[in-house]
């Protein structure tokens, strides 16, 4: 099943479901959201440096050290 085909089934399911039971959808993709965000934050800190390397880079950001991503890319 397709993405697009799962999307549809979802929303004719939603379609059918009371005020309460849409309060408890609700909750539930809101807790399915954050554990993403939660597991994909836990694999950034995995990565050796990486602490350091956004350190640096909120530095550089703060002092307006940035260099334009059109200058690095041309091909872009």
């Amino acid at each position: 099943m397709s993405p697009s085909d799962i999307r549809e089934q979802i929303y004719r399911y939603v379609e059918q479901l009371s005020q309460e039971r849409l309060a408890m959808v609700l909750d539930f993709l809101s807790y399915l959201v954050e554990r993403d965000n939660s597991d994909a934050t836990e694999e950034l800190l995995t990565i050796p440096g990486f602490i350091d390397e956004l350190a640096m880079s909120e530095q550089e950001a703060d002092a307006e050290e940035l260099t334009d991503w059109r200058i690095l890319r041309s091909d872009v």
